[in-house]
């Protein structure tokens, strides 16, 4: 397993013939602890397209100093993301650049570890990593102290040489930055240059402007590029707000803006996907590696995309929304399957601890054998389906869609106005659904029905979160009504897969009795909740229905 950290830091381009400042004036700064000098050397691997740098992904493996071993580097995710601080170029303006930075050993040169390759196969999509740059640099860091001896950052005085390996490519013919050497005619594929880091341990963000000051005085300016892999390959940085884009750089990689009031209703759609593909790609890795929760996270993400497609369909080209719409129904089902078998087991798991000591030690390892062989076939399945050509399709597919969304002419329809039909449309769906479910008679029509009602209370919950930008807390009420009847209906459907399953389980020949009384328990058990949660929905319907009822928005 890789260890993880969120570096801090800002880089700063200098000259050659710069003198490190007194450090210990930087406010905040008590001492400055004796320079050591370390010689690093990295590899850092990509493809020949430079498919992760494009998206500031860093992969690489070093030797030398005290944290040698791979590193993977990615955009920071949550409260103090590059996302957040409006600083998604590297540290160049008023805010630290933060990177998530996850560590393995060293293991063998070439092979990448399996505990960051997980992170990385959602970027790379069925292309290897290789090494295409090599860093060598020998670095003097001073450690800052502060009060009581804290340890608060570390500056890294870094004298860099790199060459392009393979057939990386991007390096000939830059301009020189600040503290850089142009390589000799001949050389394109070597450059060096000097640069100083700042960089967190724990101190806090309110030790950069006033070290900007004294570093700054001393010649120093922000770095153009985020990291020392971009300045070779001289990839632009990207722009605040950047958000994860198509596999190469360029204008297209800036992903949707934010939707306005009197802009077009296209622009709900486009940025309420590109939030879930961001939460496709972000929960990913912890599918891969089998994290608690990946699983339905990754689905639920699928599931908003999907269902957000359809509510904006007819503001789209026909076939290009079935064909997403298919391929995400098609992950939606293959998340599905390991999810729905870990969530009855969970569930059963649960309702063994109130039965009699015998009778729950009498089923438990039976129910765990019968139920566990279907949900690691499944997650087996899962596996190889998101290494697979049709699930890295399917995000490209996604990124395209976002890229040069297939618009019709009615997309350009005010946000604000088109989002009310939408929003009405799916109530409507919704009442319709419920209706004929209390039409229908007791059995299977009857759970079908309410099944559907779930259905649509989660269509209309994603469409209402689709418009929150536009409707504010009017849209944000209708999710949480439509989200109420969702949960208590999926608990309904839950009681009812768990009690045909035992029907089935209870009917097997040759039961040991204690076992078949034990799954007859369970039985009746499932059958009760399921009434409840029945009886919860409608009373929840009643209480919902000046929500979602009328013009709603």
């Amino acid at each position: 397993m890789a260890s993880q950290a969120v570096e801090v830091e800002k880089k700063y381009d200098v000259g050659q013939d710069a003198e490190v400042p007194s450090l210990a004036e930087i406010p905040g700064v008590t001492r400055v602890g004796e320079p050591h000098v370390e010689t690093l050397e990295a590899v850092y691997f990509d493809t020949r397209s430079h498919t992760l740098a494009s998206r500031d992904i860093t992969l690489r493996r070093r030797t030398g100093g005290v944290d040698a071993g791979w590193h993977l580097k990615l955009p920071a995710q949550g409260p103090g993301s590059d996302e957040e601080s409006g600083d998604a170029a590297g540290g160049s303006g008023s805010e630290p650049r933060r990177r998530r930075e996850l560590h393995a050993p060293l293991g063998q040169p070439g092979v990448v570890p399996d505990s960051l390759l997980a992170h990385v196969l959602a970027y790379l999509r069925g292309e290897d990593a290789a090494p295409v740059v090599r860093l060598k640099t020998q670095r003097t860091a001073y450690a800052l102290y502060g009060e009581d001896g804290v340890h608060l950052a570390d500056l890294a005085d870094d004298h860099v040489s790199a060459e392009l390996l393979g057939a990386a490519g991007g390096a000939g013919g830059a301009g020189a930055a600040v503290g850089e050497a142009a390589a000799p005619e001949g050389e394109a594929r070597t450059r060096q240059w000097r640069e100083w880091e700042l960089e967190l341990v724990h101190g806090s963000p309110e030790l950069f402007p006033g070290a900007e000051e004294i570093l700054a005085a001393a010649g120093a300016l922000p770095a153009k590029h985020g990291s020392k892999l971009a300045k070779v390959l001289a990839l632009p940085a990207k722009e605040s707000g950047a958000a994860a884009g198509p596999k190469s750089p360029g204008p297209k990689s800036l992903g949707p803006k934010s939707p306005g009031k009197k802009g077009p209703v296209s622009d709900l759609l486009n940025a309420y996907l590109a939030q879930q593909i961001s939460e496709i790609l972000a929960h990913d890795p912890g599918v891969r590696l089998e994290e608690p929760e990946a699983v339905h996270d990754l689905r639920s993400a699928t599931r908003r995309a999907r269902s957000a497609l359809q509510a904006y369909r007819r503001f789209y080209n026909a076939l290009a929304v079935r064909h997403l719409g298919t391929e995400l129904k098609w992950l939606g089902r293959v998340l599905g399957v390991p999810r729905d078998a870990e969530v009855i087991l969970d569930r059963l798991r649960g309702h063994m601890a109130e039965l009699p000591p015998e009778l729950a030690s009498a089923v438990k390892d039976r129910l765990e054998d019968d139920l566990g062989v279907g949900r690691d076939a499944a997650h087996r399945k899962l596996q190889m389906a998101m290494v697979s050509a049709r699930y890295f399709q399917l995000l490209d597919g996604v990124e395209a869609f976002l890229d040069n969304p297939p618009v019709r002419p009615g997309a350009a329809a005010p946000a604000r106005k088109a989002a009310v039909k939408l929003v009405a449309k799916a109530a409507k769906r919704l009442e319709r659904a419920a209706r004929t479910a209390k039409r229908t008679r007791r059995g299977a029509e009857h759970e079908t029905a309410l099944h559907q009602v779930r259905k649509d209370a989660k269509r209309l919950r994603h469409v209402a979160e689709s418009v929150e930008p536009v409707h504010g807390k009017h849209a944000t009420k209708i999710a949480k009504a439509a989200r109420s009847q969702q949960q208590i209906l999926g608990d309904f459907h839950d009681s009812v897969v768990a009690r045909d399953l035992l029907a089935n389980l209870a009917a097997a020949p040759d039961l040991p009795e204690a076992v078949a009384s034990a799954y007859v328990t369970l039985h009746t058990r499932q059958v009760q909740l399921a009434a409840e949660a029945e009886a919860e929905y409608w009373k929840e319907r009643k209480k919902s229905r000046k929500v979602l009822r009328g013009k709603v928005i």
